[in-house]
């Protein structure tokens, strides 16, 4: 979680994203702000945390309770009374609220852990930005997995219906940071929706999309499966990461949700094919199946099963 103080206006623009990803301007700040980014150990945590560290006029705050490392605090998400220190502490202006259980599989085999990180830290974040005291911004990162793939793309307004828990837990998070009784408190509560995430991590294990340059790479021998069913819209957590910087400098009320996200649709059956091009491995070394109605089969009864296409529209604007 980050915390920023920021008082300036910019400008904001749909940043396009594919599987390279393309510079985006940022505009610095002749005001100090602060910051909390709730989550800097995971792919995107990591990636905003650098962003506004490297921006002027910032003091940000990394917060985690996995993987903390130098100025990354540990602390535990789910303890409202630490969570409660902090924010008095700080005194932030944003909240960057990036931690989850983003694995669908792990979520569901343990529903209360991830029913807690994903929809009731949100609850006392949203409780907290609303302080007559002490209020500040809060923006919670959902997922598109609070839909169902059937009627994309998806607006901003459209009818949310997770298929799976680990996309209603998301969505009780969006409820609960968008609650109705806070429409007349102060601060700010912002949804904001992405896609499936790529970019700078730990371990290719942390992304859906990195973890596939570990298969492309594996001689050992093992046969993978490819989806060629679901089409994703890999978006680059760079990509996201600028685009906060640029949101928490505006000058304006924010509308309760916005999406972001890349333009180019892939499966993960396609998105192979450049990996295996750029790495220079024969297609015979991993096995590119595509088992069609037997996947759409399975896709229905896993755990992190979801319609053929969730793409976000953002309907968003770039003005002054």
């Amino acid at each position: 979680m980050e915390l920023i103080r920021s008082t300036s206006d910019t400008r904001v623009e749909s940043v396009p994203s594919e599987l390279s990803r393309r510079n985006c301007g940022i505009i610095h700040s002749q005001h100090e702000g602060s910051c909390y980014r709730w989550g800097a150990s995971g792919v995107l945590g990591r990636a905003v945390y650098k962003a506004f560290q490297a921006e002027t006029g910032f003091k940000v705050k990394g917060i985690a309770h996995t993987r903390p490392s130098g100025e990354i605090e540990a602390v535990d998400l789910c303890d409202e009374g630490a969570a409660t220190i902090l924010i008095q502490s700080f005194k932030p202006d944003w909240v960057i609220h990036c931690a989850a259980e983003r694995r669908p599989d792990v979520a569901a085999k343990d529903p209360q852990a991830a029913r807690t990180l994903n929809a009731e830290v949100p609850r006392t974040l949203a409780r907290l930005s609303a302080s007559e005291n002490q209020s500040f911004a809060l923006v919670y990162i959902s997922t598109d997995y609070v839909f169902d793939g059937t009627s994309a793309p998806y607006g901003v307004d459209a009818k949310p219906n997770p298929l799976n828990f680990y996309g209603e837990t998301k969505l009780a998070g969006e409820n609960a940071v968008l609650d109705n009784t806070y429409l007349e408190k102060p601060g700010q509560r912002v949804v904001l929706r992405v896609p499936v995430l790529y970019g700078p991590a730990p371990k290719n294990s942390d992304s859906a999309i990195n973890v596939l340059v570990d298969i492309v790479n594996d001689q050992s021998g093992k046969k993978y499966t490819m989806d060629h069913y679901a089409t994703r819209y890999p978006t680059n957590v760079v990509d996201i990461a600028e685009f906060l910087v640029r949101l928490t400098r505006l000058n304006k009320s924010l509308p309760p949700i916005l999406h972001y996200s890349g333009t180019e649709p892939y499966t993960k059956y396609e998105v192979m094919d450049p990996l295996l091009r750029y790495y220079n491995v024969l297609i015979s070394a991993v096995d590119l199946s595509c088992p069609g109605e037997d996947l759409k089969r399975v896709t229905r009864t896993h755990p992190a099963r979801r319609g053929s296409s969730t793409s976000l529209s953002s309907g968003l604007e770039a003005k002054e």
